[in-house]
């Protein structure tokens, strides 16, 4: 009785720290698309939206690497592994700087082309090629802000984690203010501020290093690169899917609105798909709140407990999902108007049947997404792989072809609950095999 408090009292701790935290980081984008809907109107909402795919792209690399290091991490500390979780770390933080220089120098030789790659035209492009080029400049800030703040979170020190993403989401809701009202920069100003953040956030997570905190260094990351990328990857390969696949969804969406709607269609997508990143924020603060208490129980052997976590977080997630889906229904008008500067109805009708339909899949993915990441902190790559992809990626794009065909743009808002149901099958599946076979116990 005592061990299941001290449980519950660790698994509300880390959650409520996180889901903080990633709300916050939700607010990146939504302040972007608020106050460019102010200043910049539809035009600014399309570029927004076709930009932030690639934000998604480098967001998920960043998630990879440091949930993954960091679960890795995790297993070895339970385990008393100390050398080998410092390799961990300096595998994942050189991968990291590696990958966002990578990105860095796309952002300066070939931004205007990545945004006509992703249907940009005209003057949409010339706004979309310059807010990529702001933020794939940052890559490095973003990436490396991600493994830290998994680590510093799996390093017993969850507040702080909390703490860094939250004053990195503030200070770019400010700045978002000050550079596209008083100083009128445009979208490169929307872009900047966001850029800043992560920064802000790093110089926050830097004392924990400070404080002399940390039960992590560098070490030989040469030598710890060649053997330890891969497992970290395998680890942490549903959060990068999991971003990748909206940055998929993102793209090929868009492409099939502008056809069946033009801008305005698009600009519609981009009012739900980024009260759409609120909701997909909170599952993913359960499922990585909850991913270093998974990882310790089974590090230490005590697989029953670490299945009691994720029950716990499943559980949360679905109740969360049932309560976006009917606050969508119950506000759909008030959410929208938020966006809509202009008062534009024809924005506000697409935007509104959009928004009600696409949330109806907010349950069942709360319970999706923290499956994977569960199946990630227990060593089961592959699964946690599978659901990831088959969610986001494979059925996704399936049902978006398909009943955009047969509905148009309803087919379009109805996709993403039709691959989520689809996906909880799969993920039923697994959760049954993994029990029978690694939690013999728990049967009795």
């Amino acid at each position: 009785q005592v061990m299941q408090k001290q449980i519950s009292k660790e698994f509300y701790k880390y959650i409520s720290l996180n889901v903080l935290g990633m709300l916050g980081l939700s607010c990146y984008i939504l302040a972007d698309t608020f106050f460019i809907s102010k200043r910049l109107g539809a035009d600014g909402l399309t570029a927004l939206n076709l930009a932030i795919s690639v934000y998604s792209i480098i967001n998920g690399l960043g998630l990879m690497l440091g949930i993954g290091g960091a679960t890795r991490f995790a297993i070895c500390r339970a385990q008393g592994e100390k050398e080998k979780g410092n390799q961990v770390f300096a595998a994942s933080a050189a991968a990291g700087m590696a990958v966002g220089i990578v990105l860095l120098i796309i952002g300066l030789a070939g931004s205007d082309a990545v945004a006509g790659m992703l249907g940009a035209e005209g003057n949409i492009q010339t706004m979309t090629g310059g807010y990529l080029k702001t933020i794939l400049v940052f890559a490095p800030f973003f990436i490396m802000n991600n493994i830290l703040i998994a680590f510093v979170r799996n390093d017993g020190s969850p507040r702080l984690s909390m703490a860094a993403m939250l004053t990195g989401s503030f200070s770019n809701i400010v700045l978002d203010y000050v550079f596209l009202f008083p100083c009128n920069m445009g979208i490169f100003g929307a872009a900047l501020a966001t850029g800043f953040a992560p920064v802000i956030s790093l110089g926050l997570l830097s004392l924990h290093f400070i404080r002399g905190k940390n039960q992590f260094t560098w070490s030989s990351p040469m030598g710890a690169l060649c053997c330890r990328v891969r497992d970290i990857c395998s680890l942490g390969i549903s959060a990068f899917i999991n971003e990748l696949s909206s940055a998929v969804v993102l793209i090929v969406f868009n492409l099939l609105i502008l056809h069946l709607a033009g801008n305005t269609g698009v600009a519609a997508y981009g009012i739900v798909a980024n009260l759409a990143l609120v909701a997909v924020s909170v599952f993913t603060g359960i499922s990585q709140g909850s991913q270093p208490l998974i990882s310790r129980f089974y590090g230490e052997g005590r697989k029953k407990e670490s299945a009691a976590v994720f029950v716990r977080a499943a559980i949360l997630a679905g109740a969360v999902g049932i309560f976006f889906s009917a606050a969508a229904f119950a506000f759909t008008t008030n959410l929208v108007g938020i966006f809509n500067g202009e008062g534009n109805r024809e924005l506000a009708e697409i935007a509104f049947w959009g928004l009600r339909l696409y949330f109806l899949g907010f349950c069942p993915a709360g319970v999706n997404i923290v499956a994977a990441a569960y199946m990630g902190a227990v060593e089961k790559g592959r699964e946690s792989f599978a659901i990831a992809f088959v969610r986001g990626v494979a059925a996704i794009l399936f049902f978006a072809f398909f009943l955009s065909f047969i509905w148009k743009m309803d087919g379009i808002w109805l996709a993403f609950p039709a691959a989520e149901i689809s996906t909880l099958l799969l993920t039923a599946r697994f959760l049954k095999r993994y029990k029978k076979t690694a939690l013999p116990s728990v049967e009795k």
